[in-house]
């Protein structure tokens, strides 16, 4: 027993790694170790040896156990101080910024267009995006027949039973915060409206649930001119890009009169679409002049008030301004698809509409 004893103590105390180590224990402690085997005799003694043997063994097991803990300690106290004398880190240096996020386009692009539409005046109106068939299509002058109204183009919320309410929908337009606004606010107002709408539709420029802007000014001598100016103004500054040509064309929509589609200028250059020169028209919104059943519908004096409105589509706004082709695309892509069109995380939009940190 001494003999074992001071073998493996002593080859303990010399080992150098913790290799050596593991291959001691195995040697003393192991299954097929020297003590293992030796308590594997105890059973062929007699009582009387067992007694002296037994705890002889299991002293030395114990001892031999606790000193390959105590050298595994210290070889990796060894091993730390080492590595402290070795390794410099510098823990004046910054730490490494992680990315664990990212402003949507269609986020990123509406707080755009509010942004420069405060500064020309203009606040931000909301309304519910469940709205009564009045709101939705009576309020704006759009007839029982217009196709608009029919179940293929408006989802229709159902209707229990005995429910004798008027038909409510989910709003195909926001133009119906414009109505509430005038009702609430009257004359002179100045106002848009964004938020979601709702369209029995889906295609590569078509989803059943999009992003609108609305826009209404109502005032005294407001006229067309105005509207020009404002939507010259917001294209400059969105697009960034001075003196940005926009076309008027004659068009009919039932809230206004007379109407007007816009386009701005463009061009393509090697199949990618540049905004603001060449010799080519893009159609952007629809436009006109306030119809006075939709003054009267919300409370407003035709005969003492006029103004315009305008509406466009946000996500379309966003596609062009950041070259995506596809408006599937913001409902059915990951943060990679953010990153490739400009949008890494932590971006947020400027007053006029570019990035800063």
């Amino acid at each position: 027993m001494d003999d074992l004893k001071q073998k493996y103590l002593s080859a303990i105390a010399d080992a150098g790694d913790e290799a050596t180590l593991e291959d001691l224990r195995l040697q003393a402690v192991g299954k097929k170790g020297e003590v293992s085997l030796k308590m594997r005799e105890l059973g062929k003694m007699t009582p009387e040896e067992r007694q002296v043997a037994g705890p002889a063994l299991n002293a030395l097991k114990d001892e031999i156990n606790s000193a390959l803990a105590a050298k595994k300690s210290a070889l990796a106290d060894a091993a730390l101080d080492e590595r402290l004398r070795t390794e410099w880190l510098d823990v004046t240096l910054p730490g490494r910024n992680e990315r664990r996020g990212s402003i949507h386009p269609i986020s990123q692009v509406s707080e755009e267009i509010a942004a420069i539409f405060a500064n020309l005046g203009f606040a931000v109106a909301e309304g519910p995006q469940i709205e009564t068939d009045w709101y939705n299509f009576d309020s704006l002058n759009i007839p029982p027949h217009h196709p608009a109204r029919q179940e293929f183009d408006t989802f229709y919320m159902n209707r229990a039973e005995g429910d004798d309410r008027p038909p409510h929908v989910l709003r195909t337009h926001t133009s119906p915060v414009q109505t509430r606004a005038m009702e609430k606010q009257g004359a002179p107002i100045r106002v848009i409206a964004p938020g979601r709408v709702y369209r029995s539709d889906y295609d590569q420029t078509h989803t059943p649930m999009f992003h609108q802007v609305e826009g209404l000014c109502i005032d005294k001598d407001v006229s067309m001119a105005n509207l020009k100016w404002v939507l010259e103004e917001f294209f400059a500054a969105f697009f960034e890009i001075d003196g940005i040509k926009t076309r008027f064309r004659a068009s009919h929509f039932p809230f206004t009169e007379p109407s007007a589609e816009v386009d701005i200028q463009c061009s393509w250059v090697d199949g990618q679409l540049k905004i603001g020169e060449g010799d080519d028209w893009m159609e952007v919104l629809g436009s006109g002049m306030v119809h006075p059943k939709v003054l009267e519908a919300a409370g407003v004096n035709p005969d003492e008030w006029q103004g315009f409105a305008f509406g466009m589509g946000i996500d379309r706004l966003a596609m062009l301004k950041y070259g995506i082709p596809d408006l599937r695309a913001f409902f059915d892509s990951d943060l990679r698809w953010l990153r490739h069109y400009g949008f890494a995380s932590l971006d947020v939009p400027t007053l006029h509409g570019g990035l800063s940190r």
